[in-house]
């Protein structure tokens, strides 16, 4: 297991980077900026593989939860039963869409099929990296989802400005 520093090297990587991404005031900035910094330090080969103590990550996964769980308010569920509608389809369909371009990217371009399935999914850095650990791909499906984390961050409201601009 790597030692104390190294851990703190990492955990100093990721909040460094996570902190200067969140000048950029682009949402969930700091999430990728602590994927990229910790990951730098790992890519780089220098220092060991990080092994986190044993419940760190139950401990990290319970954070998520709750983090996402206090965004989730009286409100939203008023908001629910006029949107369950749309939020069922459009759930499918990014889930049928996600499964499709998996499968697609997989045979294509000679994805592993767990990294390319779970890559293509509809949902976050986070949740969905925690997933592909569990199937041993995690790092992979990181990767992936940050490409496209960081795209939809730069150009969806660029987008949205164009086809629905605010008075």
């Amino acid at each position: 297991m790597p030692s104390m520093a190294t851990l703190m090297i990492y955990l100093i990587a990721g909040t460094g980077m996570g902190l200067l991404t969140l000048r950029t005031g682009i949402p969930s900035a700091p999430l990728a900026g602590a994927l990229i910094g910790a990951g730098i330090v790992s890519m780089s080969g220098r220092l060991e593989i990080a092994e986190w103590p044993v419940g760190t990550r139950t401990t990290i996964e319970i954070f998520i939860g709750t983090v996402i769980g206090t965004g989730l308010t009286r409100n939203s569920l008023e908001a629910l039963q006029n949107l369950w509608r749309p939020a069922l389809l459009i759930t499918i369909t990014l889930v049928l869409t996600g499964l499709l371009v998996g499968l697609w990217s997989s045979r294509l371009l000679g994805l592993d099929l767990v990294t390319s399935i779970l890559g293509a999914a509809p949902g976050g850095i986070s949740g969905m990296s925690l997933v592909g650990a569990d199937f041993g791909v995690g790092a992979a499906v990181a990767a992936l989802h940050s490409v496209r984390l960081i795209t939809v961050l730069l150009v969806m409201p660029v987008l949205v400005k164009f086809i629905a601009p605010v008075d």
